[in-house]
C-alpha cells in the first residue's frame, strides 16, 4: 500500500517531545488540524498492544470523530508504531540532533479523501504539536 510521509523539527529535547506526544493531558492540547477544532478527550495505554483514542470535534459541535487504534511497537524516545481501528498502519520516528527533535510520521492513507488533503491535515496536526511543544 502507498504511504504518505510528513516531518518536522521541534526545538525541544527528544524526551520532552516524546512525553508531549504520548501523554493524554498533552495530546488534548495539539491533536487537531485547525483552530476551529479541538480534542476534548484523549486516552493512551502506552504499551505494545495498548489502546489509544482521541476525540476530535469541531468547536461549534457540528461534527466530530474518534481516532484510535492499538500500539504495535514502542521504543521510548525513538519509535511509535500503531494500527488504526480501520487497519491502516502508522509509524512515527523521533531522532535528536543538536538539542532539536526531528519527527517523521509515515501513514497509510484512507480511501475517502484526496491524498493531498490527507497530507495537509496530518501535517497541520504535526505543526500544532510543534507549536505546542515549543511554547511550553
Amino acid at each position: 500500500m502507498k504511504t504518505i510521509e510528513i516531518s518536522t523539527v521541534v526545538d525541544s529535547s527528544i524526551e520532552k517531545a516524546w512525553t508531549y506526544w504520548t501523554k493524554p493531558e498533552h495530546i488534548q492540547n495539539w491533536n487537531f488540524a485547525s483552530p476551529d477544532w479541538h480534542c476534548p478527550k484523549a486516552e493512551s495505554e502506552l504499551k505494545e498492544g495498548g489502546r489509544f483514542s482521541s476525540r476530535m470535534e469541531a468547536k461549534d459541535g457540528s461534527m466530530g470523530f474518534d481516532f484510535g487504534g492499538h500500539y504495535t511497537k514502542i521504543v521510548p524516545n525513538s519509535t511509535l508504531e500503531y494500527t488504526l481501528d480501520d487497519g491502516r498502519e502508522v509509524s512515527i520516528k523521533f531522532s535528536e540532533n543538536n538539542g532539536k527533535t526531528k519527527i517523521v510520521e509515515t501513514f497509510e492513507p484512507e480511501n475517502q479523501n484526496p491524498l493531498d488533503l490527507q497530507r495537509q491535515g496530518w501535517h497541520a496536526i504535526l505543526n500544532n504539536f510543534k507549536n505546542y511543544v515549543e511554547s511550553n
